[in-house]
């Protein structure tokens, strides 16, 4: 008889993304939507995974238990008073409630030891979560506008990365050195308790940060979605495959 025969059968791997709330015009009709960039969909179902979308309404963090990872994209600024600062005159499009609600799903899908990946806000939100604070407006630190380039359409600022040896993100890179394709006018300042930094720019920008003693817990600063670049969310991916495949994950689900 075969052993595997009441086996159950494999499912794909689900990965919650967090959903931004924005304004758009459909049809002539101005409406608000809660939506994700179509590249983070399509990069984690190509992976072999399940992409859901995560609105940020009360009891979203309810949801980890049916979750093989997370994925935290880009976003609005995060109220400064999660970190105990005033806002900067440049701080803005600040959602106090939606910012504590997903700040909640973080700390759940951390404590579930989720796979985790977040980018850009997502990764000051990961900083924020771990008692640091964050730069409010770069330029003032670094004194150019190189992370955030001022032009008439959106454009990608190109830094030149530096990866520390034997860090995942170094391993999901290939060790290689790298430039980011960032868009930010905030950054991490003082680093939160229980992360290393793994990444920085040239003007010593924090770049990427791991949680340390988390299988797979990773942040980056730059725009992953808004360029082909798939290694992170394939690695995103792969780590959930691993998760799924342990007894304690399988019996959650």
């Amino acid at each position: 008889m075969n052993s595997d025969t009441n086996a159950p059968p494999h499912r794909r791997p689900v990965i919650g993304i967090c959903a931004r709330t924005a304004p758009v015009t459909l049809q002539g009709s101005d409406l608000t939507v809660a939506l994700a960039l179509s590249a983070h969909v399509a990069f984690v179902s190509e992976a072999g995974c399940t992409p859901v979308l995560l609105p940020l309404v009360q009891g979203a963090e309810d949801l980890i238990g049916r979750l093989d990872a997370l994925l935290v994209p880009g976003g609005p600024d995060l109220d400064p008073a999660l970190y105990g600062a005033v806002a900067h005159p440049a701080t803005r499009a600040m959602s106090p409630d939606a910012d504590r609600i997903e700040l909640a799903l973080l700390r759940a899908a951390l404590d579930a030891r989720l796979p985790v990946l977040a980018i850009c806000r997502g990764m000051q939100a990961l900083n924020v979560l771990h008692g640091g604070t964050l730069h409010q407006h770069l330029s003032d630190v670094t004194g150019h506008d190189g992370h955030r380039p001022r032009t008439a359409s959106f454009t990608l600022g190109r830094q030149p990365l530096t990866l520390q040896a034997g860090s995942r993100i170094a391993a999901v890179l290939d060790g290689e050195q790298e430039h980011t394709a960032c868009h930010h006018h905030q950054a991490v300042d003082r680093l939160g308790s229980g992360l290393a930094v793994t990444a920085r720019a040239a003007d010593g920008t924090v770049e990427a940060v791991e949680v340390v003693g988390h299988p797979f817990a990773v942040g980056v600063q730059w725009e992953l979605g808004q360029t082909p670049d798939k290694r992170l969310h394939h690695a995103l991916a792969h780590a959930a495959e691993r998760r799924q495949k342990e007894p304690a994950a399988l019996s959650v689900h």
